[in-house]
C-alpha cells in the first residue's frame, strides 16, 4: 500500500511556456515525473535588491518522494536562471489509488 508521503510534489517557475513544456517532456520520458502542470502566474519578487515583476509559468511536477534529488538536479542542469526556484514537499495525505499511480508511473 502506497503511504501519502511517498509521493509528493516538486515546484518550479520557467520564463516562458517554451521551455516550461520541454522541462516537462524531458521529466516525463525520463520517469521522473507522473504528471507535471503548467499554469501561467505573475511572479513579484526581490532580485539583487531590486523589486520585480514578470510572468512565469510554473511547473507543479508529481512524483515519487525517493526521486526528488533527481527531480531536483535534472531541473537544475536544464534551468535558465541562475538560482531557480525548486522545491519539494511530500503529500500529508491524499486518495490512495492516485498515491500509487504516482508510484506506479514513476521509476
Amino acid at each position: 500500500m502506497t503511504k501519502p508521503e511517498d509521493a509528493g510534489i516538486v515546484t518550479t517557475t520557467l520564463p516562458d511556456r517554451a521551455r516550461a513544456r520541454q522541462i516537462a517532456g524531458i521529466l516525463l520520458a525520463e520517469k521522473l515525473a507522473a504528471c507535471v502542470q503548467l499554469l501561467d502566474i505573475e511572479s513579484h519578487y526581490v532580485w539583487k535588491g531590486e523589486a520585480m515583476t514578470e510572468p512565469e509559468v510554473m511547473l507543479m511536477i508529481k512524483t515519487h518522494a525517493a526521486l526528488f534529488p533527481s527531480v531536483i538536479a535534472r531541473i537544475k542542469a536544464l534551468h535558465p536562471y541562475e538560482v531557480p526556484e525548486i522545491v519539494a514537499q511530500p503529500f500529508a495525505d491524499g486518495f490512495g489509488p492516485y498515491l500509487a499511480w504516482i508510484n506506479d508511473t514513476t521509476r
